[in-house]
């Protein structure tokens, strides 16, 4: 089978009348643990139902999105249930691609109740790249990017809102720090906007892998956020702020405060060269004409610069081509100390350090 889509699997969770819920299809696979894993990111088996309707984050290295329809009383055909949640496991970050996914996927299962039309989508998708339905509408792989949903970003906000003290996010995001952010519950929708938005900090390594933006403090979802050595993830739950095992800088978004982990202080030590950066980015926030994706672009041309006079400093390392540099030849510059210390953990983080 030629596959032209990044989807894994997906699956179908169901809550009835009585409030009973369970898996009534999944193709090709989901495992035990992912169901109970998914069921519970739902809430379609608590009280208190998730303040969104769709939710995506990643899994064990698989990312995942669920979508939460309700039932109409008027549907014949889905009569005994109250909600249902679509489930899409991929290989790629895309929420705007596979909420449209989702919500054609849903609409044909709340018309035929039949997973064997859910089967025959699916199929399409995966193999043609495209889903089209006269009454649900259509859908092509190729009109969603990974570069557009890494730029559907409101990283302006996110400078309007901390000011010059956004330079520690940008500071952590490039020395790939842990980094905590939390809203509380009923902010959902905001802690997915923010997470996603802190990668494009550092958007030049197009890595969106290092964002886990919906984590709950379970024993499992702890375990499998600690496998990471830097991660940027989203709470809802306020007991994470004396959590700071978990992370190096912690952001409270509703507090508008930015909190440094005392064991990463001194790795976080600001210098002259992060206050142009941050003075800078206050500034571009503040220019009514720019978009975030100007933003963006202003930041990675700065962030590039810098890079560039990294590379300058060292020499090119004759086996792999890549730019070599040594704490030595920093030192020899004689910078402040925050300033080298800030430079030779960026090179070590761009692999250009000579061991």
């Amino acid at each position: 089978m030629s596959v032209l889509c990044d989807l894994t699997a997906a699956g179908i969770i169901e809550r009835d009348k009585n409030n009973d819920v369970l898996w009534t299809w999944a193709y090709p696979s989901i495992t035990p643990e992912q169901r109970e894993f998914l069921i519970s990111k739902s809430c379609l088996g608590t009280d208190n139902p998730l303040p969104v309707s769709f939710l995506y984050g990643q899994w064990k290295g698989t990312w995942y999105y669920i979508s939460i329809i309700d039932v109409e009383d008027s549907n014949t055909v889905l009569s005994q249930l109250t909600q249902f949640a679509m489930v899409l496991l991929c290989k790629d970050f895309n929420p705007e691609k596979y909420s449209v996914l989702c919500q054609l996927f849903g609409k044909q299962y709340l018309q035929t109740g039949s997973a064997a039309a859910m089967l025959e989508r699916y199929l399409s998708v995966l193999t043609r790249g495209t889903c089209n339905s006269d009454e649900n509408g259509k859908f092509s792989v190729n009109d969603y990017g990974a570069k557009e949903a890494y730029a559907k970003s409101q990283i302006k906000e996110i400078i309007q809102t901390f000011g010059v003290e956004t330079i520690l996010i940008y500071t952590a995001i490039l020395l790939k720090k842990r980094i905590a952010v939390y809203v509380p519950p009923h902010s959902l929708k905001l802690l997915l906007v923010y997470t996603r938005s802190i990668p494009a900090f550092a958007w030049h390594r197009q890595n969106w892998n290092v964002l886990h933006s919906y984590v709950q403090l379970t024993d499992d979802e702890i375990e499998n956020l600690q496998v990471h050595s830097h991660y940027v993830a989203g709470f809802t739950e306020a007991a994470v702020e004396g959590r700071d095992d978990l992370y190096d800088i912690f952001i409270n978004v509703p507090n508008s405060q930015i909190t440094i982990a005392s064991h990463a202080k001194e790795s976080m030590s600001m210098g002259k060269l992060h206050k142009d950066i941050a003075l800078l980015m206050v500034a571009k926030a503040e220019e009514e004409s720019l978009s975030d994706i100007d933003i963006i672009k202003e930041i990675a041309t700065k962030t590039q610069e810098l890079l560039n006079n990294l590379k300058s400093l060292g020499t090119v390392d004759e086996e792999s081509g890549k730019p070599s540099l040594t704490l030595e030849t920093l030192k020899e510059r004689k910078m402040p100390p925050a300033t080298e210390s800030f430079l030779f953990s960026l090179a070590a983080c761009e692999g250009f350090i000579k061991l």
